[in-house]
């Protein structure tokens, strides 16, 4: 309920979030005659009514902290009067898998996408070079320059670039277990990747992640393997390199983009840079598009397990079946224990900048992320870049690091990105495109060169959810077949392959 400078989102919460800045001494409620004890930020909290010291906090109409000390109403509520508490939430499995109105076959939306022989389909038609190890990467960026960095490509309009897949990891790490089990995940991933028409591995040769582990699970995979020491050193390895993707173009370009289902679009949901407007605009308006996409028979990928954490029970209400939701309870448990095994709490998120716009809590903070994921039945639950199987609504372990959490997307089979930001975000995936939503007006005309939609309009403007929905399932749609977002259009995307390493480097 919007109520001039403020925002109550339920009328069971007992805070409200600030439209603007106030001055102290501003009216939220007249009718009652509550003003603010003192400034408060855009995007902060503000008390409604009193609330003792040690009792909970609601916004959503759910716990998003309690109170350690006495809050009169008007007060700013934050860090500072407000935090973590263990909360005993009702899992209710499947209570609220509501089954999925699908959109009739015949009525159905189709992109312009690249059609592999495997059935799959891509959004962008790339070249990839991917190394095994860190050792290789110089060499596959080596080689990758050759082409990018010169006219040589001009000859092959249907080709989108060569990219080069380099990594900080490979070597030094267990040949067995969760880190080596990630990484391998990721490189396998990413090798049969729709969006590449065709792959070349590279690596050292002496290290942990051999080649020969890399095994495609696709027969039809178009993938060639070299290592450098086989080559006989650095300028071989590049001569050879080079030689084998020149003769990849040919073939690579005669694939061209044809109308396909929308239904192939697998959607990796992210959020990075958040704050406080995340909750109320972006991610619900994105959570409705990937409503719209599954409606359609597509596929949604929600991941960042840490930033799950307190609103869990909104999931496992939705899971399809019991099977789903026994194993998110269980990973957030494995999680509990990873962070306390290294230190941390899953309370070390939010970040910096998620506080600085208005974000108190890890729970405030998954409650608003959760959004991302729409409304539809969650089908499955997925280790980190493991292959997604299953149509709609579904989610994939991983790390709240965006270019982490993203890498498992892409491996798992994500063709293109959507990804909220308050704070302001400047990412890229290649070979995926990433469209950027921002989540308030100031932000998005301020850093207007990175962002594709403002969602700020809906509070600005009073856009309806589904409005922005439709605009953001439309972007998709046209990214999808073809048109450069803005991190593309600006280059990013050659160094966010960053993935999850667990366990000692050795």
């Amino acid at each position: 309920m919007m109520a001039g400078n403020t925002l109550q989102l339920h009328d069971q919460d007992n805070v409200v979030v600030a439209l603007s800045a106030l001055g102290l001494g501003a009216s939220i409620d007249k009718a009652r005659n509550i003003s603010t004890q003192s400034s408060i930020p855009k995007g902060h909290k503000v008390a409604l009514s009193a609330i003792e010291k040690g009792m909970p906090i609601r916004k959503y109409n759910q716990v998003i902290g309690f109170a350690t000390t006495a809050i009169s109403a008007g007060a700013h509520v934050h860090v500072h009067n407000c935090e973590m508490g263990e909360l005993e939430l009702d899992y209710s499995i499947g209570s609220n898998a509501t089954p999925v109105s699908m959109v009739p076959a015949a009525e159905r939306r189709t992109f312009m996408g690249f059609l592999r022989d495997n059935g799959k389909v891509g959004t962008r038609n790339y070249i990839g070079l991917i190394a095994s190890v860190n050792c290789s990467a110089t060499v596959v960026r080596f080689i990758a320059n050759h082409f990018n960095h010169s006219n040589l490509l001009d000859a092959y309009p249907n080709i989108d670039g060569v990219v080069a897949i380099h990594h900080g990891s490979g070597c030094g790490m267990a040949n067995k277990g969760d880190g080596f089990d990630n990484l391998q995940r990721a490189l396998v991933g990413y090798s049969q990747h729709p969006n590449f028409a065709a792959v070349l591995l590279v690596g050292l040769g002496c290290e942990v992640m051999q080649l020969g582990e890399l095994k495609a699970t696709d027969p039809q995979a178009v993938i060639q393997k070299m290592t450098i020491q086989a080559q006989g050193g650095t300028s071989k390895t590049i001569a050879a390199g080079i030689d084998r993707i020149g003769k990849m173009l040919a073939q690579a370009n005669a694939i061209q983009r044809q109308p396909v289902p929308v239904a192939e679009l697998t959607l990796a949901l992210q959020c990075g840079g958040s704050d406080s407007y995340s909750g109320i605009t972006a991610n619900p308006a994105l959570g409705r598009a990937a409503d719209l996409l599954i409606a359609q028979g597509g596929t949604a990928i929600l991941s960042e397990t840490p930033e799950i954490f307190g609103a869990e029970h909104l999931l496992t209400a939705r899971a399809a079946n019991p099977a789903t939701a026994k194993k998110i309870i269980k990973r957030i448990q494995w999680w509990r224990d990873y962070t306390a095994r290294n230190g941390g709490n899953m309370n070390n998120n939010p970040s910096p900048g998620n506080i600085a716009g208005g974000l108190t809590t890890i729970l405030e903070k998954s409650l608003g992320a959760v959004a991302k994921g729409g409304s539809t039945p969650l089908q499955d639950f997925y280790l980190y870049a493991e292959p997604i199987t299953k149509k709609g609504f579904v989610f994939m372990d991983s790390p709240g690091f965006d270019p982490c959490s993203v890498t498992g997307q892409v491996a798992s089979g994500a063709n293109i990105v959507c990804f909220t930001t308050g704070r302001g975000s400047a990412f890229g995936f290649k070979p995926v495109p990433s469209i950027k939503l921002a989540t308030n007006s100031e932000m998005y005309y301020f850093q207007e060169e990175d962002m594709d939609i403002n969602c700020g309009d809906i509070i600005d403007e009073q856009v309806t959810i589904d409005q922005k929905a439709q605009q953001i399932f439309e972007y998709i749609i046209k990214t999808a077949s073809g048109e450069q977002s803005k991190s593309e259009a600006l280059g990013y995307g050659d160094s966010e392959f960053v993935p999850w390493q667990i366990g000692a480097v050795m």
